[in-house]
């Protein structure tokens, strides 16, 4: 499986108020694996860039000048990413913008070109409810080294996503990845009795934990954790 894991810079926080994007990045990954196969470019907007959008990425005007514009690395950009699966963390804010400059060009939504797009900001809201994850905290909670991420840059941001993303799916990944398709075939179907599964009680410090997780999603949910309610409807029948 193709992915790239993508990032972009621009202007402002709006597409819909005419801002452009300003730098964009996307790092290969081919069966979770990075190939080195990279993607960059600083490009030229044609406006001003806001204060605030600045103070975050550090990229000026002046800097973007001799850079070329979208129109000119659209088709490399495409081919790039043609077939493979998009990895983006808040992938409407990179999506909603690379499609105003597509639309721009009279070209299709990057949806027609990719596989799909993988929002890894709702995958760690879904992993982690109630907690923040900005990128910043995904690699500290994944123990990914960010301490040269001292401004927002695309192809730095796209580089951590992917650890972080390996790490945050590790373990979803099918068997046929790390054993092959005959070895993973041969278990799937494999005949006769299967060892008795060994059971470990949790102690009462992880029953704790465990406990704090639940009063954790029920803030969150606002009342809607199930299994607190399967937990409390078992206390009570007991």
């Amino acid at each position: 499986m193709r992915q790239i894991v993508l990032d972009t810079e621009t202007t402002g926080l709006e597409w819909k108020a005419g801002h452009r994007v300003i730098e964009i990045a996307g790092v290969e990954m081919v069966d979770r694996r990075l190939t080195g196969n990279h993607f960059h470019h600083y490009l030229n907007p044609d406006r001003e860039i806001d204060a605030g959008a600045q103070e975050v990425h550090g990229i000026s005007l002046e800097f973007l000048q001799d850079k070329p514009r979208f129109a000119d690395i659209v088709d490399e950009f495409l081919d790039y990413v043609s077939g493979a699966e998009l990895v983006i963390h808040n992938a409407p804010f990179d999506v909603g913008f690379l499609n105003h400059e597509l639309g721009l060009l009279g070209r299709e939504p990057i949806e027609k070109t990719c596989s799909g797009v993988v929002d890894t900001l709702k995958q760690a809201k879904e992993l982690h409810p109630g907690k923040r994850n900005s990128l910043d905290v995904l690699c500290e909670r994944y123990a990914v080294d960010n301490s040269g991420r001292t401004l927002h840059g695309a192809l730095l941001d796209s580089e951590l996503l992917a650890e972080v993303y390996l790490a945050m799916t590790r373990g979803q990944e099918s068997l046929a990845i790390d054993m092959g398709h005959e070895a993973a075939a041969a278990l799937a179907f494999e005949s006769g009795e299967r060892p008795k599964l060994k059971v470990v009680a949790a102690t009462e410090d992880e029953l704790a934990e465990h406990q704090k997780q639940l009063e954790e999603i029920d803030k969150a949910s606002q009342g809607e954790c199930l299994w607190k309610k399967l937990t409390v409807t078992a206390a009570a029948a007991s």
